[in-house]
């Protein structure tokens, strides 16, 4: 299954629609597609993609206690966020890698100018932290219409707001392909727009978050051409579920897909 790509993008896959999938096996998979990288892991996996050459781009941080509803949103979470987030950063940094995931929370009526100031409230006790180990945090921009009903950092420009009023190089925007087409569209414009404050993308197929080929209404050679031109050099990772039986073919596809 080895492919030789053209190297303008760098390409990651999310590990979650693929975990019926043993790690080891997809790491390989995925190595031979061409992959750099398998995002959306765990400290207890970082050592299964390390023995296939494969670095994570972006770390997980959902657990039984914190999840994307429950965020940096809420003053009364900061304490324990914090505790957390060190951990994660201290594994992050000791494996290597670069970036840790995080989520606003949900709004449950609370106004999104006071989410901003919360959010930044939290991160920027966090972020020295961070920068002394040499981790980037990085919110993801999700959709509150479809997938995640009432999530705060649904919009651009509330997640570029929340990054100019915290003004760190540590925290940054995952701009997420199949959630904003959801929620505002205009992708291209967008991402030309607002590029200085992304640091990572994921995929998806829109409007059903499968493959990303012409079953869909999202035509992923334009974007990475977009991604590619403003000069980026960060990693590109695949997050649609697979509705093939064969995942990994699914995956090939969408690589070959956004290797412009």
């Amino acid at each position: 299954m080895s492919t030789l790509l053209k190297g303008r993008i760098r390409h990651s896959v999310c590990a979650w629609p693929y975990e019926s999938i043993p790690l080891d096996t997809f790491c390989k998979g995925a190595k031979e597609i061409g992959l750099e990288s398998i995002d959306l892991l765990y400290p207890h996996q970082f050592e299964t993609a390390k023995q296939f050459g494969l670095t994570c781009a972006m770390v997980a941080s959902v657990s039984d206690a914190w999840n994307i509803a429950k965020g940096w949103n809420r003053v009364e979470h900061h304490d324990d966020l914090i505790t957390y987030y060190q951990y994660l950063i201290d594994e992050t940094a000791k494996a290597g890698f670069p970036s840790v995931v995080c989520f606003s929370g949900n709004r449950e009526g609370l106004d999104d100018g006071q989410g901003i100031e919360n959010c930044a409230m939290g991160l920027q006790r966090l972020l020295p932290y961070a920068e002394k180990k040499k981790v980037n945090i990085v919110m993801e921009l999700l959709n509150s219409k479809v997938d995640h009903p009432d999530y705060q950092c649904d919009h651009t420009h509330w997640g570029v707001a929340l990054s100019k009023r915290i003004g760190s190089e540590r925290f940054s925007l995952l701009y997420d392909i199949y959630h904003m087409q959801l929620m505002e569209g205009d992708i291209i414009r967008t991402i030309r727009d607002n590029h200085t404050y992304f640091s990572h993308y994921h995929t998806g197929g829109a409007p059903g978050r499968n493959e990303i080929n012409d079953s869909q209404e999202l035509y992923y050679p334009a974007i990475m051409k977009a991604i590619y031109e403003t000069g980026y050099k960060g990693f590109v990772a695949q997050e649609f579920i697979p509705t093939k039986t064969d995942k990994l073919s699914s995956l090939k596809e969408a690589v070959l897909i956004c290797d412009i």
